[in-house]
């Protein structure tokens, strides 16, 4: 292979390397709560969510377009190796935040990974300013809240149309039951909906790339390779689990049962679909988290994790600048030639293996989330109560 095929290969090859990262960091906005509440397994949901996520890849390429040809102008000279440094400043924040257990966006790390590397290789005029405004920005700050009104008023309709989710015996599990299956249905729309989401980012980086290598013309949508290539390294970074964000999303930002549970998952659901559909390169964690945050807020008693809500807060913000940082770093050496190409790729592969030797230290796994212990104290508790109650009608 010339050089020129050997850095089209390398920069598909990270792209792909980013799309697996985004399946294992975004997995907990689909299975999170469904977990937590003891709807689905650990590793059934994430199978599910998997599968889910590969069907979803092939529904829409609106936000690939986007990104191929909307946030960053195609004619501005815009090359390979500016894509690949992009890339790096992408996977090495969300290696981070995974590795922190922290939900933070991996749409907005490709984009400012894109924009950092673009504004240092050919100045501002590179990106199309309103684009990263209308399409990116806004949505940003309204997806979060729009999901967690909806959750909110949702959640607190529910309340009022079934009333306690603790009421009789029997009728405490008939509507569990109940809102356990839509859960697992609302966990599965939100799975499809990631899969249409971000794995059509993946799927325009790698457009953008062969555009502008010349592979492609202008405007091109993913050719069919592409979109399956991408679907299924989605698919298989999902099915690995991703337990620290997990376990922070389902446990660690608020307290759902069931019935909340589903109604998070089915808002966010809802608001993904909707935008993914207009071309909105919307973050499925901010959706998500809002959605969970509201559903959380509307329940009786319900509180926020104030720590966990800072820490997001703060890794939202930092997201955009800090890959564009790290990408615009990359760029001074992927300019290099061939050289420079090939030790980024090499000392990004030795930085991705020493983030997963380092999670090994303090490793999270499906047990680690699972919800069983604090389930069967749960019930062991309920039947105590119950059975004093009994007894004290039966004495009277």
């Amino acid at each position: 292979m010339d050089s020129s095929t050997t850095l089209i290969a390398i920069t598909i090859a990270v792209a792909l390397l980013f799309d697996f990262t985004n399946g294992f960091h975004d997995t907990a906005n689909a299975v999170a709560t469904a977990i937590a509440t003891g709807a689905l397994r650990p590793k059934v949901a994430v199978a599910m969510s998997a599968v889910c996520n590969l069907a979803g890849a092939f529904i829409s390429v609106a936000v690939a377009k986007t990104i191929s040809g909307g946030i960053i102008d195609e004619h501005a000279g815009i090359r390979p190796p500016v894509i690949l440094a992009a890339l790096a400043g992408a996977v090495l924040w969300n290696l981070t935040t995974w590795l922190l257990g922290i939900p933070s966006s991996s749409s907005h790390a490709l984009v400012g990974g894109l924009i950092g590397a673009t504004v240092a290789s050919v100045g501002l005029q590179g990106v199309n300013g309103m684009a990263v405004v209308g399409k990116i920005l806004i949505p940003a700050v309204l997806s979060p809240l729009i999901g967690g009104l909806v959750a909110y008023a949702a959640t607190r309709a529910a309340g009022r149309l079934s009333g306690p989710e603790r009421g009789t015996e029997r009728a405490g599990r008939a509507g569990g039951r109940g809102a356990r299956g839509g859960q697992v249905l609302a966990a599965a729309l939100v799975s499809l909906a990631h899969g249409t989401g971000d794995g059509q980012k993946t799927m325009g980086v790698i457009t953008l790339t062969l555009v502008t290598a010349g592979s492609l013309p202008a405007g091109s949508a993913p050719p069919l390779w592409v979109i399956v290539t991408a679907g299924l390294t989605m698919a298989l970074g999902t099915y690995t689990g991703g337990w620290r964000i997990i376990r922070t999303l389902g446990t660690g930002l608020t307290r759902l049962g069931p019935r909340q549970g589903c109604v998070a998952q089915t808002s966010a659901a809802a608001v993904l679909l909707t935008t993914s559909h207009l071309g909105f390169a919307v973050s499925t964690t901010h959706a998500v988290t809002g959605s969970v945050a509201g559903a959380g807020l509307a329940t009786p008693g319900g509180v926020l994790s104030r720590a966990t809500v800072r820490a997001m807060l703060v890794s939202w913000v930092l997201t955009l600048p800090a890959a564009g940082l790290v990408a615009a770093l990359a760029v001074l050496l992927t300019e290099q030639g061939a050289w420079g190409q090939d030790t980024t790729a090499a000392l990004l592969l030795c930085a991705t293996l020493a983030f997963w030797v380092r999670s090994r230290r303090t490793a999270v796994t499906a047990r680690s989330v699972a919800p069983e212990p604090a389930t069967a104290a749960e019930a062991a508790a309920a039947t105590t109560t119950a059975g004093s109650a009994a007894a004290a009608t039966a004495t009277a």
